[in-house]
């Protein structure tokens, strides 16, 4: 039995022999392992290409860039756009839609799967459950267009189903849900829940797959109902892997998505529904403003990014694992 290995790859027995051990080149250990890197490489050739290199073009964010001439002779003007960006007068209603739209996510939204999965996990009967989980998935394959179709369909003030229902029982009286601004924000959050949280569940019931059955047992044995076990034993197990996706939400508090907002939004809600993504589309796009909007961008990956950081930190306060 080996009882030591030195640095130089020497192993020496219980019973005073030694042995050499003979170090692979890195060639040779790329050699063996031939396949796995071919399976590595077009992850990281994606990686790279378009996630890594593309980031060189945030150099114009300190730039007054011009298409016509280039990035490279556009001025440099240093944190001019990130100042201009600051104190523009819209910055203060983009910061408070986006972190309302987010915020309402994380109370309402984030907890949705999770609940979900609970309950999921409660079905004993498999042909039922997966009947079931086929039908929660689906909608997370429907397009944002099709969704946007469904809600206009559903809260139209003129023809929509609730609309008609709602004049039917209030003595035709009528509410105009998708032009009142303050209604907004809780529409997304509804559109989010109706959409993906059948899809979120995929995460935690793959966590809740690994929960040892024995434990199970044991608390049934003591006398432990469904609410116990699932309060104990349940959510316990899978307290790590909330832990993680919270993190990730945290850190993505300022992206609410560009597709969404801007099919949703209207001249009537617009107040409550430009948000940085969709500002970052208008004035890049439509006003040609690169710079300004790449100032923007970085604004949002740095906050995000420093959010993931605190997140994380603060996970591990708490005796979690984290991220990283």
């Amino acid at each position: 039995m080996a009882t030591k290995v030195n640095k130089k790859g020497v192993v020496t027995l219980s019973d005073g022999r030694t042995i050499k051990l003979k170090r692979m080149s890195t060639s040779q250990y790329m050699k063996q392992h031939i396949w796995l890197y071919l399976l590595f490489l077009p992850g990281f050739l994606y990686f790279i290409l378009f996630r890594y290199v593309p980031m060189g073009g945030l150099v114009i964010a300190f730039k007054e860039y011009s298409p016509f001439i280039g990035i490279w002779k556009s001025p440099w003007v240093g944190f001019g756009q990130f100042q201009k960006f600051f104190s523009n007068h819209d910055f203060t209603n983009l910061l408070v839609n986006t972190l309302g739209i987010s915020l309402l996510q994380l109370l309402l939204y984030f907890p949705a799967p999770i609940i979900l999965s609970l309950f999921l996990n409660e079905v004993r009967h498999n042909g039922y459950k997966r009947v079931v989980q086929t039908l929660v998935y689906i909608p997370h394959f429907v397009s944002w267009v099709i969704v946007t179709s469904l809600t206009y369909q559903l809260f139209n003030v003129s023809d929509g189903i609730f609309n008609i229902i709602y004049q039917s029982l209030s003595g035709g009286k009528s509410f105009d849900i998708l032009q009142n601004a303050s209604a907004f924000w809780g529409l997304i959050v509804g559109q989010d829940i109706w959409r993906e949280t059948g899809y979120g569940t995929i995460v935690f019931l793959a966590a809740l797959s690994g929960v040892d059955q024995e434990l199970y047992e044991a608390a049934r044995v003591d006398g432990a109902g469904r609410w116990r076990l699932m309060w104990h034993i349940t959510l316990p197990a899978i307290r790590s892997t909330i832990v993680m996706m919270l993190i990730m939400r945290v850190g993505s508090i300022l992206n609410t998505g560009y597709e969404q907002i801007f099919m949703m939004r209207n001249d009537l809600n617009i107040a409550r529904a430009e948000v940085f993504d969709t500002y970052i589309y208008t004035k890049g796009i439509r006003s040609g403003q690169y710079s300004f909007s790449s100032a923007a961008g970085m604004f949002k990956s740095v906050v995000g990014m420093v959010m993931v950081l605190l997140a994380d930190r603060v996970a591990k306060m708490f005796g979690e694992s984290g991220l990283y």
